[in-house]
């Protein structure tokens, strides 16, 4: 009998596995279908939008706008050229005592951690 019950539990799995296959195939055809739909003049492979289409004369509204923007930054450049500007602001500097005050908050901190550790065990 424990023969027969290795025997159901196989075709079982191969029945699970085989229906998984199915319901991978069954969305593989719609993602095609779905593809083919909206596109019908390329039915399998999807048209890549190379750059985007601009008219002469927005591209040259945008060419005037880029200069102006490059010209603002040449005189702030030009304005701070004199001037010394860091590119982080400094650093705040920790007291000795402060530094001890830290250390030994933390020190505290982990011996309530093993004393807490120590009591549960």
């Amino acid at each position: 009998m424990a023969y027969l019950g290795n025997a159901l539990q196989q075709l079982r799995d191969e029945r699970r596995r085989a229906q998984l296959q199915i319901e991978k195939m069954d969305s593989a055809i719609s993602v095609l279908e779905g593809l083919i739909g909206r596109n019908s003049t390329a039915p399998l492979r999807r048209r890549i939008r190379l750059g985007r289409t601009v008219s002469a004369a927005a591209h040259k509204h945008m060419a005037v706008a880029q200069r102006a923007r490059r010209a603002r930054e040449q005189a702030q450049a030009r304005r701070t050229a004199g001037k010394k500007v860091s590119a982080t602001p400094k650093r705040r500097k920790l007291s000795a005592a402060g530094r001890k005050r830290i250390a030994a908050a933390a020190k505290a901190r982990w011996a309530r951690f093993r004393a807490k550790v120590k009591k549960a065990h």
